[in-house]
């Protein structure tokens, strides 16, 4: 305002004073670039390697501690992996080039395609959008889920970054956390039958758990409590897996007919690309064979 107040005193009001206000300002602002503008030079490039798919991955923060506070269901509660689902669609539509998303738990991956410039492919920007959209989503669609649980406190969330070169890296890493779905959730189910319906400590049932193998664990869920793990619901055992789908939907709307004088209400298909969830197997070849334009270098 200085340099405003200095080129108004020397011409007359109006829109030379405008004029000159402006020039003053561009100015200072020339000097700032020449003289500050330097500290850019201490930005780390952070761009991350071409032809590589982006995968980014995050976790709850103290979600122990957290769905303790909020007395979560054990070994798992229907509304908290369903408000993690929501918040991962909300993830896939509002940002760009997430060809897939996989989540178990209290965590999401989310993968980018290989040939994305989304921000000029600066993993600064492919983590802290995904972190901050998922985390403000989490808040935001709580009510819709837990209905007569009050957030007691925002949940926090951590992410990282790692690029996959080829087709069967990305497919192998899907693997990987699928097959840690299968085995915490399968250990996590015969540990609460132990708490909650043998009465045993959570320290006593860690200890009959030490070093047994699935078979043993499948054994005591089916022959102390009448459970056939494969029954149990294919969300707890697989994760769920988003991808996009073209969906077919029927919508009422009303036209005005050139010979008639009221509108008429009629029915219209139309196509929309959705984000859908699926719980099924992506370590075999199925998956894969039957949704072929995930990996497709075009999709």
């Amino acid at each position: 305002m200085l340099g405003c107040r200095r080129a108004a005193s020397a011409v007359s009001a109006g829109s030379g004073w405008w004029a000159a206000c402006v020039s003053g300002h561009r100015r200072l602002l020339s000097m700032a670039k020449s003289k500050f503008e330097y500290v850019r030079d201490f930005e780390a490039d952070d761009t991350c390697l071409p032809n590589c798919w982006i995968v980014v991955r995050l976790d709850g923060r103290n979600f122990h501690r957290f769905s303790e506070q909020h007395e979560f269901k054990k070994p798992n509660d229907d509304r908290a992996l369903q408000l993690m689902t929501r918040c991962a669609q909300t993830v896939m539509q509002e940002l760009e080039d997430i060809a897939i998303a996989y989540g178990q738990s209290d965590e999401y991956s989310f993968v980018f395609k290989k040939k994305s410039r989304w921000f000029k492919r600066r993993s600064s920007k492919f983590m802290t959008h995904v972190v901050s959209q998922f985390a403000s989503s989490y808040v935001f669609y709580w009510k819709d889920y837990f209905k007569d649980q009050q957030l007691l406190y925002p949940p926090g969330f951590d992410g990282r970054i790692v690029l996959y070169p080829s087709n069967q890296n990305l497919k192998d890493y899907l693997s990987w956390r699928q097959a840690d779905c299968h085995i915490n959730n399968l250990y996590n189910t015969v540990f609460w039958m132990l708490v909650q319906r043998s009465g045993l400590t959570p320290v006593q049932a860690q200890d009959r758990l030490q070093g047994t193998l699935a078979g043993d664990k499948n054994e005591i869920l089916f022959s102390e409590f009448n459970i056939n793990y494969n029954n149990e619901p294919l969300m707890y055992r697989k994760g769920t897996v988003l991808i996009w789908q073209k969906i077919s939907e029927v919508v009422t709307k009303k036209i005005k007919l050139p010979e008639e004088a009221e509108e008429k209400e009629v029915e219209v298909t139309r196509t929309k690309t959705k984000v859908v969830p699926l719980h099924c197997d992506i370590i075999g070849d199925q998956f894969w064979e039957e949704y072929p334009e995930i990996l497709a270098e075009d999709s």
